[in-house]
């Protein structure tokens, strides 16, 4: 259930942004890394400038993706920003690209290189991070055992701890752990209670 052949998958680190003028219209492209698809829309709306002329955008959110091409013909703007998202390894990314037109028409092949062509350049220069695919998981333990397995569940770089509910025998703890390392985490607490915790994998 927690194996499987993993791929390397990139996020971003942080917002990045790049401006270009192509025949008098002016782009800007800005890309962000997203937790879920409500940031996404968020990103989206509160990168979208009402003054311009379209505001085109796409996301890629593990096997959700979402693009849209706000006016501009069909297939020429969301799709290639898509694309650029894919074609770099991306996930749990948003890309907003804006223009204001300078009265040039550029065609459905200037319009897919322009969109596609500033969402890959800003994604070319934004820093990126590894992504570490996690599942979440309830740690149900005794009083006696939860300081010595909150420690060393913190201690370790592939295991997050989010939350801790108490209970009248000890505390649930909610964590998130790396998948490549969820076989070690549950032996690891399997041994440190000698079988008194219990994991629940909620996947």
């Amino acid at each position: 259930m927690l194996q499987g052949r993993m791929v390397a998958r990139l996020t971003l680190v942080g917002v990045s942004s790049i401006r270009q003028e192509i025949k008098k219209s002016r782009f800007i492209a800005v890309a962000g890394p997203v937790a879920d698809e409500a940031a996404a829309r968020d990103f989206v709306a509160a990168q979208s400038d009402a003054a311009a002329n379209h505001n085109c955008w796409a996301w890629r959110f593990g096997q959700s993706y979402r693009f849209n091409d706000d006016g501009e013909p069909s297939g020429t703007a969301g799709k290639p920003i898509l694309a650029a998202i894919d074609g770099q390894g991306l996930d749990r990314v948003v890309v907003v690209v804006t223009r204001w037109f300078g009265g040039v028409l550029l065609g459905s092949g200037g319009l897919v290189r322009a969109y596609g062509g500033s969402a890959a350049q800003c994604l070319r220069e934004a820093a990126k991070t590894q992504l570490i695919e996690t599942v979440p998981a309830a740690i149900t333990c005794g009083f006696s055992d939860l300081a010595l397995v909150g420690a060393r569940l913190g201690a370790l770089p592939g295991v997050q701890i989010n939350d801790q509910a108490f209970t009248h025998a000890g505390a649930v703890l909610s964590v998130s752990v790396s998948k490549a390392e969820a076989d070690d985490v549950a032996r690891l607490v399997t041994d440190l209670t000698s079988g008194r915790a219990t994991i629940d994998w909620n996947t």
